[in-house]
């Protein structure tokens, strides 16, 4: 009987995948990234940088090289025993189009059942993505959503989500009408520290101590990419 439990708890797991730019990865990322998968039961989080993301081509946001990018989270995440990094979208040639990598990591980490990881402010614009309507087919979401943090999933839901979802009585959680996937809300504590306050603090010569891994601060204090005119 023990082994059947945890057998079935192996095929079911949830694994949630956290995307992001990470320019640079800082504390608020991992602990966003801690709360979740101790509130959601995670098996593990997926840090997921994104090699060359679509909506920030336009070179007003300071962007440092992905491979820079992808090591400062390989190193922030290495004590963490839930935390992995994935290079899906590091080696892809082109646009990082979210839609994409959920397909191959749905392929590649079958049975587990994928969590995306994004903020409320994301999520409300997730119309602005590729194939926003097949996201939720791909992978349940959590919505991260920090204090005070009121409302309903409905006051955020994208115009091409609303006939596929049903938000129940809550709020807090809503199900795809045909994928059987999920959408919940998840409150995380407070933390006010930001990529783009990280990029300024840099440009202008201030410190980042404690706003990013010490492992990573001196790495992230060389770049060149932040030496500029960082939004």
């Amino acid at each position: 009987m023990a082994s059947y439990a945890n057998e079935r708890a192996r095929l079911n797991r949830l694994v949630g995948i956290f995307g992001g730019t990470f320019n640079p990865i800082h504390v608020g990322h991992l602990r966003a990234a801690e709360e979740v998968a101790e509130s959601l039961g995670l098996a593990q989080v997926l840090f997921v940088p994104a090699a060359d993301p679509p909506l920030k081509r336009d070179g007003e946001v300071a962007l440092a090289p992905a491979s820079d990018r992808y090591h400062w989270v390989e190193a922030a995440t290495a004590s963490n025993p839930c935390f992995e990094v994935s290079a899906a979208e590091q080696g892809r040639s082109g646009p990082s189009y979210l839609v994409d990598t959920l397909r191959l990591l749905r392929e590649e980490l079958t049975p587990a059942e994928l969590v995306f990881i994004l903020g409320q402010d994301a999520f409300a614009q997730l119309d602005a993505w590729r194939a926003p309507e097949a996201l939720p087919t791909l992978a349940h979401f959590a919505v991260v959503t920090r204090p005070p943090g009121g409302g309903s999933l409905s006051d955020w839901l994208p115009p091409s989500l609303a006939a596929s979802v049903e938000v129940d009585a809550s709020g807090q959680l809503a199900r795809h009408r045909t994928a059987g996937t999920w959408i919940r809300r998840v409150p995380i504590s407070a933390f006010d520290v930001s990529a783009t306050d990280i990029r300024l603090r840099l440009r202008d010569g201030r410190s980042i101590r404690y706003l990013v891994p010490e492992v990573t601060r001196e790495p992230i204090e060389k770049c060149d990419a932040y030496k500029g005119q960082p939004t």
